[in-house]
């Protein structure tokens, strides 16, 4: 079905971009990994570029939902038809920043923020043409190269540079420039293999290139309304059938890289310019592939070393580093070579989940559930929960959201890992509470559809609560709400307003059992008051006979307190 194309570059083509980059990179994710074998051959290129993209989409979607929001109780300017051009740039450059996966990912952060710095230089514009989408393709790809260690030609940076070439030639809006710097990507990534041994002898094509096309491909579909014909878009390479292990292993033998760096290290970093330069020179003399991203404060820090607590220690000195991941290059990556293992065997079934808490994330553990830890703020993206189910190994997996908000994300990763041969039962919990009836009644001896029936059933019949804290004046079903209330949430919906956490967390129960219930369940979080477990458990026991309460630790959950009834 054919786009509607954009005029001009305003937040509203930002938005289309960053969406149609998303669903162009969700097509193509496979087969990019399939082809990923530069810098490492550990098939994620595509994986890790979407995970980024999708990262920008949803800090772009808060801004708009933002501004809706601050319309509909008044605060939005008369004839305001949306987020400034700023705005929303800076979202899709932020975004991409903190969530900015492997090589590839980080540097194609660093491609949006130096477009987004162009094009927020002259203030709050509400638009800009083709002249500025120029200057802003060309700063990227500057910004990019200057974020690597060092740049290798035959690689995405050659791609980014080859497409600035061809928009500064281009004169017109930003249709034609946008077509222009794709096909100029297009012929650059056509000609890797030509500047990368390492490709030539794989027969493919550079994977975070073929990546940044596809990108750019979508900013066409933004200004024309259509995406490049499939002539246009199918780019070359040999042997793409045989890829992923044989094109791994091929890689490996080939360049003979056994000695190279083991693990890879990724983490975000509130530093000043000066420490991160100083850091920089360390990271560099401890491994290679070193990207660092970001600016005003925060970056986004990516290299592969052989010491990981070195790259980690050398991020202390120089700020505050968190979101640190390491991973380790195991079997079949380009720097590990050695004697073939046996594929560890699939289990028959097993549960992945959404937790709030590393508290719930130990419980659920115990109970043989494969975990994702959802932090305040910081939904886990689908390429995530993808990621996890892979990581569970199992033939019959059932996901488990336990958020209302997350429905279409988990439901995104379900089909994904499908697409896999992985049967996946997706259960709809809106809570951890309901998570923990659903895994309470898992029987993995059962039969699929009898468990996850089982599982459902168990979950529906389980109402749900939260104590939380307001965070700024806001209009809600109980009424209007001040910075700093607890609101009590009953099934999603504010129920009760007041200023004590015991005393709505007592009102919320009350209103809870009125219904009937057999068994409790509060899961409390690091700011919940002392006292709140023994004052509910006491009211329970003195008014509700027959009817069981059980406390759990949730950690930092984000609300002080989670409710459930059974």
């Amino acid at each position: 079905m054919a786009q509607v194309p954009q005029r001009f570059f305003d937040a509203l083509a930002v938005r289309t971009w960053c969406g149609l980059s998303l669903r162009a990179l969700g097509r193509a994710r496979e087969e990019i990994d399939a082809i990923n074998v530069y810098p490492v051959a550990d098939g994620d290129t595509g994986t890790n570029l979407y995970l980024t993209v999708e990262s920008a989409v949803a800090a772009v979607e808060a801004v708009f939902a933002a501004h809706d929001v601050g319309v509909r109780v008044g605060a939005g300017a008369p004839g305001d038809d949306g987020p400034s051009l700023a705005d929303a740039v800076g979202a899709m450059a932020h975004g991409a920043l903190i969530g900015a996966r492997g090589n590839s990912g980080t540097i194609l952060a660093q491609l949006l923020r130096g477009m987004a710095q162009v094009l927020t230089a002259q203030g709050e514009p509400a638009h800009t043409d083709g002249p500025g989408l120029r200057l802003a393709l060309r700063h990227a790809a500057e910004s990019a190269r200057q974020a690597v260690a060092h740049p290798v030609e035959g690689t995405v940076l050659t791609v980014a540079s080859a497409a600035a070439d061809a928009a500064d030639g281009a004169e017109g809006d930003c249709a034609t420039v946008a077509r222009a710097a794709y096909e100029g990507a297009r012929a650059a990534l056509a000609a890797t293999p030509g500047q990368l041994p390492v490709l030539e002898r794989a027969g493919v094509v550079d994977a975070g290139g073929h990546g940044l096309v596809t990108v750019l491909a979508a900013l066409v579909e933004t200004f024309t309304g259509r995406a490049p014909g499939p002539e246009a878009a199918t780019v070359p390479h040999a042997r793409v059938e045989q890829a992923g292990e044989d094109l791994t292993g091929e890689c490996a033998a080939e360049e003979g890289d056994e000695n190279g760096p083991a693990f890879e290290v990724i983490y975000l970093l509130e530093a000043e310019d000066a420490a991160v330069a100083r850091l920089r020179q360390r990271l560099d003399a401890l491994g290679d592939s070193l990207v660092v991203v970001g600016g005003d404060g925060l970056w986004n820090v990516h290299v592969h070393v052989d010491d990981a607590g070195a790259a980690v220690e050398a991020g202390v000195e120089a700020g505050r580093p968190y979101r640190i991941r390491i991973t380790h290059f195991g079997h079949g990556d380009v720097h590990t070579t050695g004697a073939e293992r046996p594929p560890r065997e699939r289990t028959q079934r097993a549960v992945v989940a959404v937790v709030p808490g590393e508290g719930l994330a130990g419980l659920y553990g115990e109970a043989g559930a494969t975990t994702v830890l959802a932090r305040p703020g910081e939904p886990p993206a689908s390429g995530e929960l993808v990621q996890a189910v892979r990581r569970a190994h199992a033939r019959e997996v059932v996901l488990l959201p336990n958020d209302a908000e997350l429905r279409h994300t988990a439901a995104a990763a379900a089909e994904q890992a499908r697409t896999e041969g992985i049967r996946v039962a997706l259960i709809p919990t809106r809570s951890a509470v309901q998570g923990i009836a659903a895994l309470a009644v898992h029987e993995p001896e059962r039969r699929f559809d009898e468990d996850v029936v089982a599982m459902t059933s168990a979950a529906g019949a389980t109402r749900y609560a939260e104590v939380t804290v307001a965070e700024r004046q806001s209009w809600t079903t109980a009424g209007i709400c001040q910075a700093g209330d607890v609101l009590g949430l009953v099934d999603g919906d504010v129920a009760v307003i007041g200023a004590d956490v015991t005393e709505v967390a007592a009102t919320v129960l009350d209103r809870m059992l009125a219904a009937g219930g057999e068994l409790v369940t509060l899961v409390l979080g690091d700011e919940a008051p002392e006292a709140v477990a023994d004052h509910l458990e006491a009211r329970v026991r003195e008014a509700y006979l027959a009817v069981d309460t059980v406390v759990h630790r949730g950690g930092r959950q984000g609300a002080p307190l989670l409710i459930g009834v059974e």
